[in-house]
């Protein structure tokens, strides 16, 4: 169910900072019709951070109603508390959400103890399906190999979200898991050999502009189409850096509003795309045929 290219979804918002409903109900119907494989709802590029329980909790279920079943919904759950963590989890699981994904908790650097008791209190509080998310460069909490096996272990962890860019990260985990815990890339840029090297997928950030562009990259990288791949993945490339020029998700947004897609507001702290950077980004886009 969630293999290969699931879109990091932005959450469109209004001069007001209110969501944008009428702006997702466009962007969910684009990425249907793009080819996208999935949607994760409420995570960082959504700007999850700055969304209060209420409305994350709208978010989840009135993106669930407005996909409709036709591709798979992944809620974004996690917190640097335990307790909102589980709230917020129950919320996807009353919304509908095939599955939930948790970040490692941020700012208070648990021990790798702690990452395994947070995980594991989530696991046995709500019955969903639920995908560890990895991104120590964000978050400055770094979930090691053993921990993820120990995880593993629990019947409804089902995978993970490794965003280190590093792919013998990959290998040590892959050495440590079965064969059906889902692996997924989190860096854009080493996706395309993170699938030929056993992954199963990604969460992209790059797929929220070029969608058909990831899912057909993705498609041909898990048949082992290895030189088909490579030659979308070339297009992408730029993109996948210039979306990183400032903090994401402020690139990606800006280059979403450029579609017309919505708009380009952001909830502070989060503030729109530099100006010096707009150049930067266009031309990426145009790198990978984005018009």
């Amino acid at each position: 169910m969630f293999k290969g290219s699931l879109v990091a979804l932005v959450t469109p918002m209004r001069d007001n900072g209110d969501i944008d409903y009428d702006a997702l109900q466009t962007l969910i119907d684009f990425h249907v019709g793009q080819g996208s494989h999935g949607l994760v709802i409420a995570g960082t590029t959504g700007e999850s951070a700055t969304l209060d329980f209420d409305e994350h909790c709208e978010l989840l279920a009135r993106s669930r109603e407005m996909i409709g079943g036709r591709i798979p919904m992944i809620a974004g759950t996690g917190a640097n508390s335990t307790r909102e963590a589980i709230h917020l989890t129950g919320c996807a699981q009353k919304a509908g959400a095939d599955a939930a994904l948790l970040v490692t908790p941020y700012y208070n650097k648990p021990t790798q103890e702690g990452l395994y008791r947070h995980h594991k209190a989530i696991a046995e509080a709500v019955d969903i399906p639920q995908i560890l998310y990895n991104v120590p460069g964000r978050t400055a909490c770094d979930m090691l190999p053993e921990t993820v096996e120990r995880l593993s272990r629990i019947g409804n962890i089902i995978g993970i979200k490794e965003a280190t860019g590093d792919l013998e990260r990959l290998r040590q985990i892959q050495q440590r898991v079965d064969d059906d815990f889902l692996l997924l890339s989190g860096d854009d840029a080493t996706t395309r050999e993170f699938l030929l090297q056993g992954g199963h997928g990604s969460i992209s950030v790059t797929a929220n502009v070029a969608p058909a562009a990831m899912a057909q990259m993705e498609e041909a990288a898990l048949a082992g189409r290895a030189d088909e791949a490579a030659a979308i993945d070339a297009r992408l490339q730029e993109l996948h850096s210039a979306l990183f020029v400032e903090s994401n998700p402020i690139p990606v947004k800006w280059a979403v509003s450029q579609m017309g897609l919505c708009g380009g507001h952001m909830r502070l702290p989060m503030t729109p795309l530099s100006e010096t950077f707009h150049s930067t980004v266009r031309q990426a886009m145009t790198a990978a045929g984005i018009a």
